[in-house]
């Protein structure tokens, strides 16, 4: 398990903390302007400071693909991510190595003016479906029951893929539906354009074939289809 030196500097700052706070329990040296110094230090700096950088890794911890993938539901979108022959716009995307492990976070991040604060908002309302409906979804309901929120938005996509740049205008498509694309008219992953971001993953009103959804669980399609 990779440890961050921030998570050093806070075990290190605890250590120091919990001496100091020992030293003035056990031997209780006079409390003189040095002392009082000291003694802020164990009892108020350092701790803050564990605090910080707790919350810190915390909040980071949440970024990263481990994360999302924690709750069971998510085991489909996690494996087709992370599978090396799909070619669904997830697991093509989590493949860049400039994403890292965060691949779900930096595409279904809010990028506006509050972004971190909705995503982690966002985040906390998932975390509470999860605790009071999904978590009982066994594989079957996970695919029938959770559907696409709302349209995805393109400013996502727009964070890499600028509207401007000649590879993503020499698409005639794209040229075409310009307007469309910068307004949000028009979803980079609609059914019409690039597709759904995960190969079962549709609005309410898409439910996915049987087909779609043997193929989700068993990575085939069965027989007779």
């Amino acid at each position: 398990m990779h440890i961050s030196p921030l998570s050093w500097i806070a075990v290190a700052c605890a250590a120091v903390a919990a001496f100091i706070m020992l030293y003035y329990l056990i031997r209780r040296p006079p409390l003189d302007a040095a002392g009082k110094s000291v003694m802020m230090l164990g009892v108020g700096v350092l701790p803050i400071m564990v605090a910080m950088i707790g919350n810190m890794e915390g909040l980071h911890a949440t970024e990263q693909q481990a994360f999302c993938g924690s709750c069971h539901t998510m085991d489909m979108w996690i494996e087709d991510a992370n599978d090396p022959d799909s070619e669904s716009l997830a697991a093509i995307h989590s493949r860049t190595t400039k994403f890292g492990g965060s691949s779900c976070y930096v595409c279904h991040k809010d990028y506006g003016m509050f972004g971190y604060a909705m995503t982690k908002l966002g985040g906390m309302g998932h975390v509470y479906k999860f605790l009071s409906e999904w978590m009982w979804y066994d594989r079957d309901e996970v695919i029938e029951k959770i559907h696409i929120a709302r349209p995805f938005k393109n400013e996502n996509c727009m964070q890499c893929h600028s509207t401007t740049g000649s590879i993503w205008g020499g698409t005639q498509d794209h040229v075409g539906l310009l307007d469309d694309l910068r307004s949000g008219e028009t979803s980079c992953v609609s059914a019409g354009c690039h597709g759904y971001a995960h190969p079962f993953s549709k609005p309410e009103e898409e439910t996915p074939s049987d087909v779609e959804v043997h193929s989700a669980l068993h990575g085939d399609a069965p027989e007779g289809t």
